[in-house]
């Protein structure tokens, strides 16, 4: 479905982000893959997935710059990559609040004004962006990464108008909790945060959300970010697909 298509995955050495370039390679794009890890195993996922890597920082514009330039034109964009932090506000550190906004939110505006004029110039392009439940409903302690996640589900709507004429669709997938590391990371913060045990944060904040009582699967989310790749989603552009258990449905 995807021969002679070159996909970019932000954050795509583990979680979501993995299964989604894991799915698109199975399609035959060509993936590139991005994010932290150890060398060897990153190594090991390339060779597996017969994608190449760039370790670009998204958190400094430059680098992001230098990738997009040296990675060249590209069809797909999955803009995954993200981190959290759990504080309540008043004690959220500033740096924590500007490295979230620079990963989760302004990294995905660099890599999407980079890859557009190569996707202008193809008349096609797929832009996605791993949003969150948080784009449409807010949790406390989570004030940087809800901001983000809203901001990001704006910035999709805005650049799917923009786009619509051109072939290139925008949208956003809105997981509610996956068993990733980003999620089993946050743990120890909202142990912290909520005086609780770990077994009452699991079950209590984080599967609480979710009515299905289960986590999200990262092959679910890549399921539907590869259909929104394919021809049969070409009219579908600046939506926000919840994938949460019912959370939002609330």
């Amino acid at each position: 479905m995807l021969k002679n298509k070159r996909a970019l995955v932000t954050g795509s050495t583990s979680g979501i982000g993995l299964a989604i370039a894991r799915a698109l390679a199975a399609e035959g794009a060509e993936v590139i893959l991005n994010g932290l890890g150890d060398q060897d195993e990153i190594a090991a996922l390339c060779e597996e997935l017969g994608a190449t890597y760039n370790g670009a920082n998204l958190m400094e514009p430059a680098a992001i710059a230098q990738m997009m330039a040296d990675i060249g034109t590209i069809d797909i964009l999955v803009n995954n990559a993200g981190m959290q932090h759990v504080a309540p506000v008043e004690d959220f550190p500033p740096e924590k609040w500007d490295a979230i906004i620079a990963l989760n939110l302004s990294a995905a505006f660099h890599t999407t004004r980079l890859a557009v004029p190569g996707m202008k110039a193809k008349g096609w392009g797929r832009i996605i962006a791993t949003a969150s439940a948080h784009s449409l409903t807010a949790s406390p302690f989570k004030s940087a990464y809800v901001a983000a996640k809203h901001a990001m589900a704006g910035f999709t709507k805005t650049i799917a108008l923009e786009l619509a004429t051109h072939g290139i669709t925008a949208n956003c997938i809105s997981p509610g909790y996956v068993w990733t590391p980003l999620v089993e990371n946050q743990i120890p913060d909202t142990m912290a945060a909520r005086g609780m045990t770990r077994e009452q944060v699991m079950n209590d904040v984080l599967l609480a959300k979710q009515p299905t009582k289960q986590f999200v699967l990262p092959e679910d989310v890549a399921a539907l970010a590869l259909f929104l790749c394919g021809d049969a989603a070409r009219g579908i552009t600046g939506a926000n697909y919840s994938i949460d258990g019912g959370w939002t449905a609330e």
